[in-house]
């Protein structure tokens, strides 16, 4: 089996997650226009939130954290990875439906647990409806997560990292076609009439968009595995060792996971309280998702995989140093999107969502979290970079016992802080329990030698990158302040925002070449090597 390239895998993840991402900007600046901050926005990124906060145990994270390393491990010996990768699938899919219909069946007590305060208003039988229509994208993503594992496993990173570009594409068009009258509004809501009647059909018809997204990129990836040798086929699932071994390294992994839902549900309750709360965490967790998902997801994507087959050969000097170039390139991208988030949020929000039902109101409450969770970017970053350390080693329990303090932090903070600052005390508590389970996580792997050890190269240049990234910020900053007429008329604002983040992105980049912070050179010479 040929050595994944490290660094040619984040840049093909990072660009096709930076497309899926641009085009999800598109997709919630429609939402903003069409469904604003109201009720009927509320209900539909609760309900959106549901399969969501499930594929972390199924998908990505818990099912993909155990599923990656077993894998890697029969491929490197030859031992049927494809037998494997067709009884993980089987099974996990046979549980997923029967988790989706009782789900679907208890979706008003989930509803509750996830936004109590919407109990006794239309928001509640709202988001029940579209979270019964939506929640079996749970299933399909899940398939598909399993199948782009099996990708990453061999180093075809695109067709997994593009998929998701798939549901973006359908949402978008079913917004447009929504407002083009193509699909009939005649649906009733409690007592909501007029505008806010046709924007809670238009949430029905996301919610189906939501589903059939989820057929699409399963059908993707699936195939694409296909063609790359490795068909996965479906049978009645069927106990063996190896599942049972999934089955207990995934345990701990799943537990984590519930412990970050955990974590998630503290928050929404508190902002549950606050009339326009969720929709501003919800569009401003969208923003600092873009570098999250570009950087962040992206190293972790490619380093579980690539940590995992080298640690099964022995080569701990190879190990060392991807970890070592995973933050390297993690802190040089995301260091300076924190910088931008903290330094010019306003402008941020105010020109990709303020209009239609967005109001400015809307706009000062989303900007404020947009900065809080800048502040926490690189901490929820440095844990993508981390984590894969203990999972390549089959050891959940770590990070499990660790998630668990962090969420103490996160529910102390959030709940008391409620009661002072109402809900900006749970954008705080994310920040600060990231930033507490990084630490956890840097301590955690002291023990484990060579590997986990930083480098010279890394050591050098980490205090360039955050000098580079401080001069942008203060670039920034000046920027906003002189641009600050033009952001707000009408169609110019869009060329000063642009404007705006070019002179940023050339700061950095200059800022870093004088530090020597950054060398493309060497980032070239990486991608043509097997590195």
């Amino acid at each position: 089996m040929k050595p994944i390239r490290l660094i040619r895998g984040f840049f093909t993840v990072g660009g096709w997650t930076m497309a899926s991402r641009v085009l999800g900007f598109a997709r919630d600046v429609m939402i903003a226009s069409v469904l604003g901050a109201g009720p009927v926005a509320e209900a539909f990124w609760i309900a959106f939130s549901l399969p969501n906060m499930f594929r972390r145990f199924f998908a990505e994270g818990a099912f993909n954290t155990a599923f990656v390393p077993i894998f890697s491990e029969k491929v490197e010996k030859g031992t049927d990875p494809v037998r494997f990768a067709s009884d993980a699938f089987s099974a996990l899919g046979s549980i997923l439906i029967l988790f989706t219909l009782v789900a679907s069946v208890f979706m008003p007590a989930l509803v509750f647990a996830m936004a109590s305060g919407f109990l006794g208003d239309d928001r509640f039988d709202l988001t029940v409806l579209y979270g019964r229509i939506s929640f079996g994208y749970i299933l399909f993503i899940s398939l598909a997560a399993l199948c782009s594992g099996v990708l990453n496993t061999i180093g075809r990173f695109a067709a997994a990292a593009a998929a998701p570009v798939l549901l973006n594409v359908i949402l978008v068009a079913t917004l447009f076609l929504a407002q083009l009258g193509a699909f009939p509004q005649d649906l009733a809501f409690g007592s909501l009439a007029g505008e806010d009647l046709a924007r809670a059909n238009t949430g029905t018809l996301l919610s189906w968009g939501v589903l059939v997204g989820g057929v699409g990129q399963l059908a993707l990836v699936w195939f694409a595995a296909a063609r790359a040798g490795f068909r996965i086929r479906v049978h009645f699932p069927k106990i063996t060792p190896d599942l049972i071994h999934l089955a207990k390294v995934a345990a701990p992994a799943m537990l984590a996971g519930g412990v970050l839902q955990i974590n998630l549900l503290v928050g929404r309750q508190v902002a549950s309280f606050s009339d326009g709360a969720i929709a501003w965490i919800g569009y401003a967790d969208r923003l600092y998702q873009l570098p999250l998902g570009v950087v962040g997801i992206a190293v972790a994507v490619v380093l579980l995989p690539d940590l995992s087959r080298r640690l099964a050969a022995k080569d701990d000097g190879g190990a060392r140093w991807t970890f070592n170039r995973a933050n390297e390139i993690s802190l040089a991208l995301t260091l300076p999107a924190a910088a931008a988030l903290v330094a010019m949020p306003t402008a941020l929000v105010s020109v990709l969502y303020q209009r239609g039902s967005f109001t400015a109101e809307d706009t000062q409450a989303t900007a404020l979290a947009v900065a809080l969770y800048g502040l926490g970017l690189p901490a929820f970053v440095l844990q993508k970079v981390f984590q894969p350390l203990f999972f390549a080693r089959q050891d959940t329990k770590t990070p499990f016992r660790y998630a668990v303090v962090a969420m103490v932090v996160n529910a102390v903070i959030a709940i008391a802080g409620s009661l002072l600052i109402g809900w900006v005390a749970a954008v705080i508590a994310s920040t600060i329990s990231a930033w507490v389970m990084v630490w956890l996580l840097m301590r955690g792997s002291r023990p484990m030698g060579e590997v986990a050890q930083i480098d010279d190269r890394f050591r050098r240049r980490i205090w360039r990158i955050c000098l580079s990234s401080a001069i942008m910020a203060v670039v920034l900053v000046a920027g906003a302040w002189l641009l600050g007429p033009a952001l707000v008329m009408g169609g110019w604002r869009y060329l000063a925002l642009a404007g705006l983040v070019a002179l940023g992105i050339v700061t950095y980049f200059v800022a870093a070449h004088v530090t020597n912070a950054l060398r493309l050179s060497e980032i070239r010479s990486a991608m043509r090597r097997g590195h």
